[in-house]
């Protein structure tokens, strides 16, 4: 429990000053929220004096008394507002810059990274984990500190008069403070179960999400949706185990204190019955005794939420310390954008996809990468653009061993076009100038005609400013992907790559697409995967890979010339573009 408050504290880094000043602001409230108890004592008992032995109450006393309470009330409110206009935007702050932080680590970790983890995990620690920070880190942390600072008012008053029942409160709260350890332990203990659980629900919501489409198409809705329901079921169950396990250890820490509060009134009773306190002090500490725990019983939920605070900052660690694939990496500024591939090894998990490929691409050439499915092409193109990281040997870009760049430096100087297309639930202007924010709205209409995206685009509602929604759902397939060609061309990077980046053109706007293609990879170093002959025959040179090794090379008529895997492959790829209806 400590140890998450002082983590807290540690967290708030340069918020730190301001989270010290917020708890002295509310000492002094909690200063003047004792004072009109000692005033409401005071005055009954003048009145008590006034009926017992006649002694003249000043009815101007009245008029002071509540000048006095509303001058209190004022007082308490301005400290409140102060505690609160101090410490009530920390945790804003914080979050914000740690959710930068997570996405500048996710951004540069090896995409084998989200292989292993799965997306409802890392979602849930984005969006739940950092959100418990967000909604309970400061707040609970007050509610802890500000419950006993309460509790210390109180006390030091008690103490200053009688000693012996300020001992009975300091009981009270010890065994109090041996249950809230206990809740807390629980807690500590049981948090990474409920977040598991949290995970798993998001994930199995995802999956159920993303795979309607499919359910559908098969009349599958009641198999996809088990899943889920098994889910919930789950997630219920140990959130209702949980909070039962909570309620002996939470009620034995209320009943500490209600005990205590009984005590402390039944003791002031006992000494000024027996005239060892002053029947105005009586009063003032049977008052107090109402009011010196009541900021203390909430703390049990602080105890719960800190265990769950705690788990959030292993998520949130786990996620900012995840191993960046360029932590060691610096800026480089290329000035050549030839490639090597020297001795390449790599493979996902014990799966090894290249073995020993190496293979050289001239600055300002064209390579088209050819083979069959799963042989390892689009791989190659994922190691240069360093999604992951090689097993053994080097890839080298101007001379430059791309592991000692940092991924920013490396990828300003690529554009990727993958068969694959996303697109952000965002206006189509965004996401072309995605590729160059900074560009001119004439540069990128010029893109976009060159793309052979201008003339659909004007036809939509809104033009450039339509929203396409998340993943560019509402556009067709051929439509999103000479967007991104767009996006690509208006980088105006010195290397590109293209992976089947007219999959999903229709015939009558291929030739457009691959003329602006090579208007965009003019004098560029060009890496291309297809399966067209009009796409690859003119490239400089030709990569034949077979189960991840390089097994030809040379040019479209050099290795037409040779027995292999490339004539096959021509053979078959002509013999389906030539089909007819007989």
């Amino acid at each position: 429990m400590f140890r998450t408050l002082k983590k807290i504290i540690d967290w708030c880094g340069s918020f730190r000053r301001d989270l010290y000043i917020g708890f002295a602001f509310s000492f002094f409230s909690h200063w003047v929220a004792a004072m009109p108890v000692m005033l409401a004592a005071y005055t009954i008992n003048m009145l008590v004096e006034h009926e017992k032995n006649g002694k003249a109450f000043d009815t101007k006393w009245i008029g002071i008394s509540t000048a006095a309470l509303i001058a209190m009330a004022l007082v308490r409110f301005v400290f409140d507002y102060l505690r609160a206009r101090f410490q009530e935007t920390i945790s804003y702050e914080l979050v914000a810059r740690d959710r930068i932080a997570v996405g500048d680590a996710l951004k540069r970790v090896s995409l084998g990274y989200f292989q292993q983890k799965n997306t409802g995990s890392i979602l849930s620690s984005i969006t739940t984990g950092l959100n418990t920070l967000e909604n309970m880190g400061i707040r609970m942390t007050d509610t802890f500190i500000g419950g006993y600072l309460n509790f210390l008012v109180i006390l030091l008053c008690l103490l200053f008069v009688k000693p012996a029942i300020a001992l009975i409160a300091v009981a009270a709260a010890a065994v109090s403070f041996l249950f809230l350890c206990l809740i807390s332990r629980y807690s500590t203990k049981n948090s990474p179960v409920e977040a598991n659980a949290n995970k798993e629900l998001t994930a199995a919501a995802l999956e159920y999400a993303r795979g309607l489409s499919v359910v559908k198409s098969f009349g599958q809705g009641g198999a996809s949706f088990s899943a889920m329901d098994k889910a919930i079921s789950d997630s219920r169950a140990i959130h209702l185990k949980i909070e039962w396990g909570f309620i002996p250890s939470n009620c034995l820490h209320l009943m500490a204190l209600k005990c205590g509060t009984v005590a402390i009134a039944l003791a002031s009773c006992l000494f000024c019955l027996s005239g060892g306190l002053d029947f105005f002090y009586c009063l003032m500490f049977i008052f107090f005794s109402f009011g010196i725990f009541a900021s203390v019983e909430p703390i049990s939920d602080s105890a719960h939420v800190l265990g769950v605070i705690a788990d959030a900052f292993e998520q949130l660690d786990a996620l900012k310390e995840s191993n960046m694939i360029d932590k060691d990496g610096i800026d480089f500024r290329l000035e050549h954008f030839d490639i090597s591939f020297d001795n390449v090894d790599f493979g996902y998990d014990e799966r090894k996809i290249l073995k020993d490929v190496s293979f050289r691409i001239p600055e300002k050439t064209s390579t088209a990468i050819v083979g069959p499915s799963g042989s390892g092409k689009t791989t190659i193109c994922s190691l240069l653009a360093r999604f992951y990281d090689v097993n053994s040997g080097s890839i080298t870009v101007g001379g430059t061993d791309i592991r000692k760049m940092t991924c920013d430096s490396l990828l300003k100087n690529i554009s990727m076009v993958f068969q694959n297309v996303y697109l952000f639930n965002d206006t189509i202007r965004n996401n072309i100038m995605f590729g160059n924010p900074s560009a001119t709205e004439e540069d990128m209409i010029k893109a976009a005609k060159k793309a052979c995206c201008h003339d659909f685009i004007m036809a939509l509602p809104e033009g450039y400013d339509t929203v396409i929604g998340e993943g560019g759902g509402t556009l067709s397939g051929g439509e999103k992907q000479r967007i991104s060609i767009a996006r690509a061309m208006l980088k105006d990077a010195p290397i590109i790559i293209l992976d089947e980046a007219t999959a999903s053109i229709d015939p009558e706007n291929e030739h457009l697409i691959q003329n602006a293609i090579t208007e965009l990879t003019r004098g560029k170093t060009i890496i291309t995967i297809a399966h067209r002959l009009a796409t690859i025959e003119n490239a400089d040179q030709i990569l034949v890979i077979d189960d991840g090794r390089v097994v030809q090379r040379g040019t479209h008529s050099e290795l037409m010339k040779q027995k292999g895997v490339y004539q096959r492959f021509i053979g078959i790829r002509q013999h389906a573009e030539n089909w007819s209806i007989s």
